[in-house]
């Protein structure tokens, strides 16, 4: 297979979104932030969503070209109804909102429900961290989806219920973008596409033992997977992610597990702080960016090159793609090729 370009790569799939009856601006913004999470690592939330996507634009769970419907609204707070938009858009509407309101009272926080997938969480702090906000995201599965076992526990109770956070430094936004559970739920789908086993400390088989085999999701019963932590500490990312549910779901009027038949989509919580109108922006960055360098320069442990912080990979990833290129595997392509000829779209003739 060969490498594409992000540039080769976002035009494929705009036109792919085009030809499943997407208005173009959306088409276009939506396949930017796919490309994107492909080029910084993230494949399981790239261009290999399309075919889910364009599924659920035929069967109705995915609407294009609707605007966000508020249903309660302060200075300080948003409440409203994604209507199955695209996540992409809908989410990137809610943080620019809450931007602004953030901006002159210092906070602000807002949620969304039946919002289509929003994509890499990372995204959306970034863009507020960017413009100089602290903010967090997280979202919910509806209770439509559930994958993670307490920990003692064998049956599925709750998603994989992710957040992120991002604030400024004088080095640009530092982002943390992590699942309550040990793996994101897409890397079991892209094991499962690719057809290679998962690493240890991912999944449980359905008696809640520990396996490798990513076919177990698919079992009866089926397999889990584990909270963040673990066999040791999986109390914490249960924990966590039980937490995020209640607060995701029964603020923004979607659901928490369990629900029978509950329509596919996320539920959004964000929050968004303005430095400035707290202890201010210099103080801010000064003690970002102190104890930055301080964990830069701490010891290493033998062997260790350099300390790592939340966002180095991802970087060093999106340089090395930007420079050779987006890799496919064999079977992730496949599911692009059988699309583009289901829309009747040419394939890209060039990397």
């Amino acid at each position: 297979m060969p490498n594409y370009s992000a540039t080769t790569l976002q035009q494929f799939a705009t036109q792919l979104f085009q030809a499943a009856g997407v208005p173009s601006e959306e088409a276009a913004i939506v396949a930017a932030s796919l490309v994107e999470a492909n080029l910084r690592g993230h494949d399981s939330h790239g261009v290999m969503r399309i075919r889910d996507y364009v599924r659920q634009l035929r069967i109705g769970e995915l609407v294009p070209g609707v605007e966000l419907a508020v249903h309660s609204e302060t200075a300080a707070m948003l409440a409203a109804d994604a209507q199955f938009g695209f996540g992409q858009v809908q989410a990137r509407r809610l943080i620019q909102r809450l931007m602004d309101k953030a901006g002159s009272l210092g906070i602000a926080s807002g949620t969304l429900m039946r919002c289509g997938h929003i994509g890499r969480l990372g995204e959306w702090v970034e863009l507020a961290a960017e413009a100089g906000f602290a903010a967090l995201v997280a979202v919910n599965d509806n209770g439509s989806l559930r994958v993670v076992a307490p920990p003692g526990g064998t049956e599925p109770q709750i998603s994989t219920n992710p957040l992120a956070i991002g604030v400024p430094t004088s080095d640009g936004p530092l982002v943390l973008d992590i699942s309550t559970s040990a793996v994101a739920n897409g890397k079991i789908r892209l094991a499962l596409a690719e057809g290679v086993p998962c690493p240890d400390g991912w999944l449980l088989d359905g008696a809640g033992e520990p396996t490798n085999d990513p076919e177990v999701r698919r079992a009866d019963p089926p397999g889990t997977i584990q909270p963040l932590g673990g066999a040791q500490a999986g109390y914490k990312g249960f924990g966590l992610g039980l937490i995020l549910d209640i607060l995701i779901g029964g603020l923004s009027g979607g659901f928490c597990p369990p629900q029978e038949d509950a329509d596919s989509c996320n539920n959004v919580l964000a929050i968004v702080w303005q430095p400035q109108q707290f202890a201010g922006t210099e103080h801010f960055l000064a003690q970002a960016d102190q104890l930055i360098a301080s964990i830069r320069n701490s010891r290493r442990q033998v062997n260790v090159e350099r300390i790592r912080l939340p966002g180095d990979r991802s970087r060093e990833v999106r340089e090395q793609r930007l420079q050779d290129g987006i890799p496919f595997d064999d079977g992730n392509w496949q599911r692009l090729v059988k699309t583009a000829t289901e829309l009747d779209v040419a394939l890209p003739t060039t990397p």
